[in-house]
């Protein structure tokens, strides 16, 4: 990218993230969205080839930078994993969360699909009450005109309080009114007024009541008072630790805020708010708002545009026909990888030899040295080769494959069909999806299980 600066402070989630900065002046932004929304493609769109890609500092969980510049601007756009809400249950939810709330982005673009609006603002809502320096990216709008919904985003954009712009990343030049929109809310020429979502009137009155303790301790923070009172509320361990780690102190340890958390847990519980339960009113909440805005601004003129989809899936989630379904596809995937494999994987492995020999049969007219041929011959060319006609075949398979069905939108499926077993282990069901990629005997072992598992 031609980078000249790079910045590590108050920008830095976890400690270390290092933004890629050309200029000083270049704004950060983030770009949020659920998973399969087009998200990549809206960041690719603005990047073009000027991407910068690593992990976040000690998590397995990739990272993706890039450069981006308008008449008015230069932009540091971060895509940070996708995610369907920020209460945090896996690795990349955490990351996304707290590069949000204490990576202080100069903006934050949503990316939501049209398609199925209601659902994208969820996050939508809560990343408003982390900040209000947001834009909302209603991504999709042809495939949202296709099965005939139609979304008023002026009327959206009032009932949010943020500019929300109507894309189709595909599309060269769609993307121009997202940079506009971006201008305009870092140059501080929009109107913002973010929609707040309504608690329960006992939530809301212990929200309010912390928020008076903490409103002083925090008045250099560009964290939402209201947004850090119910994190307190709350109580998760690992998001308190980041905001120690942000703020330079502990909040709970200044003066009033405990006793103010204390008393606002005990009038909960008088209503019936537990510890365990607060995160259901707190979900409960967001969906009904986001069940208002979207009856408000969108309109569906043909009911059953998703019927199909609805088909599908109470065919491929279902208890009875879901799992063997998911069984039986995985199986074949493995098949098609494993036995597959073994033609292209013994033509590359004798192209492969054959070139070994030639390679020794030129050593020998030259006089080589044993040792030199030995290697460079027997060793380097012959450990290589044999890695990539083992390795390189089951590989052009198996990711092709699963590229289609994540295409097709069965992956999300099979991990909603997996969560509820891999709970019972203190996972979550995306992380079944990371269990087919392992090595050649392990997809053997687990394709005779799944096989027998069918029979």
């Amino acid at each position: 990218m031609g980078l000249t600066i790079q910045s590590v402070g108050v920008r830095a989630v976890d400690g270390g993230l290092v933004l890629q900065r050309q200029s000083e002046n270049d704004r950060v932004v983030a770009i949020a969205g659920n998973p399969n929304v087009g998200k990549s493609t809206v960041f690719n769109g603005l990047t073009g080839m000027n991407q910068h890609t690593g992990n976040w500092p000690g998590k397995t969980v990739a990272s993706a930078q890039g450069y981006c510049k308008t008449r008015e601007n230069a932009y540091v756009l971060v895509d940070i994993p996708g995610t369907y809400s920020l209460l945090a249950h896996s690795a990349e939810e955490e990351v996304a969360r707290n590069f949000l709330c204490f990576g202080d982005p100069d903006a934050i673009v949503v990316v939501c699909d049209a398609t199925c609006l209601e659902r994208n603002l969820n996050l939508v809502l809560q990343t408003l009450e982390i900040s209000e320096k947001v834009v909302v990216c209603v991504n999709l709008m042809d495939e949202a005109k296709r099965k005939h919904i139609r979304i008023d985003l002026n009327a959206l954009s009032e009932r949010l309080g943020v500019p929300v712009v109507g894309t189709t990343a595909r599309k060269k030049g769609s993307l121009a009114h997202l940079t506009a929109a971006l201008d305009r809310l870092t140059a501080g020429q929009t109107r913002r007024a973010p929609l707040q979502v309504a608690y329960s009137a006992p939530l809301e009155a212990a929200i309010s009541f912390v928020e008076y303790a903490v409103r002083p301790h925090v008045a250099n923070c560009r964290l939402s008072p209201r947004f850090l009172s119910l994190k307190l509320l709350d109580a998760e361990d690992a998001l308190l630790e980041e905001l120690r780690r942000y703020l330079g102190f502990d909040l709970m340890e200044r003066p009033g805020v405990a006793a103010a958390v204390a008393r606002s847990r005990a009038l909960m519980e008088e209503h019936g708010i537990t510890r365990e339960t607060l995160k259901d009113h707190i979900v409960s909440a967001l969906v009904r708002t986001a069940e208002a805005v979207s009856a408000a601004c969108v309109r569906c003129e043909r009911q059953d545009y998703a019927a199909f989809d609805r088909r599908l899936d109470r065919i491929l989630t279902s208890r009875r026909t879901g799992y063997p379904i998911m069984l039986l596809l995985l199986a074949l995937i493995l098949f098609l990888t494993i036995t597959g494999a073994n033609y292209p994987s013994a033509l590359l492995s004798a192209a492969l030899f054959h070139v070994q020999d030639l390679l020794t049969q030129l050593f020998a007219l030259l006089h080589a040295p044993d040792w030199l041929h030995g290697a460079l011959v027997l060793g380097v060319y012959r450990v290589l080769a044999w890695v990539v006609s083992v390795m390189l075949p089951p590989m052009a398979i198996f990711f092709p494959l699963f590229t289609l069905l994540e295409d097709a939108g069965y992956l999300p499926r099979i991990a909603y069909n997996l969560d509820r077993p891999f709970q019972r282990c203190r996972a979550c069901g995306k992380q079944a999806l990371t269990m087919w990629v392992v090595d050649k005997r392990m997809q053997r072992y687990i394709a005779y299980c799944l096989t027998a598992a069918c029979v």
